[in-house]
């Protein structure tokens, strides 16, 4: 009866080549998945010129804060409701100019909802998912002051 032995196993230069090609070539191609994702669905801007924004902030900032506005937003039944209140707790009409409804990470869901007075707030039918969303907004009050403030809903259900 003959047995052959058979050769150990020798850790040769290619292999060693093999696993440093596989490694990296794993690792880049996650890092450029990932990088197209992140390009591709945040829009990653708030204002399109921030040293022109920024000329005129702190005023701005002084006469939305005079307003002394508490703003809020909750679902009801499949409808935004979006409250302004004045510092004596009254609801507010100011001319909504703006609103704009989407995820903070993806553009795919945004989405402009119609306000409509309902003489305590403003009313807008929307179709959101369960995560964060955020509103941006936008309104006028009757004395000519732009009121901007991002506000956050958290849809649990």
């Amino acid at each position: 009866m003959s047995t052959t032995a058979k050769e150990p196993f020798t850790l040769k230069g290619w292999h060693v080549l093999l696993g440093f090609v596989g490694a990296f070539g794993v690792i880049i191609t996650v890092n450029v998945v990932m990088a197209y994702q992140a390009i591709h669905t945040f829009p990653g801007l708030e204002v399109k010129n921030s040293y022109v924004a920024s000329q005129t902030f702190n005023e701005d900032k002084k006469a939305q804060e005079a307003l002394k506005w508490d703003v809020s937003a909750r679902m009801d039944r499949g409808n935004l409701v979006l409250t302004i209140l004045d510092d004596a707790g009254q609801p507010v009409h100011a001319t909504i100019e703006a609103a704009d409804l989407g995820r903070a990470t993806n553009v795919a869901d945004d989405q402009t909802p119609q306000f409509a007075w309902t003489g305590s707030a403003y009313s807008a039918p929307v179709d959101l998912g369960k995560g964060n969303w955020n509103l941006r907004l936008k309104a006028r009050a009757a004395d000519g002051t732009l009121f901007q403030q991002r506000i956050v809903l958290h849809i649990l259900d």
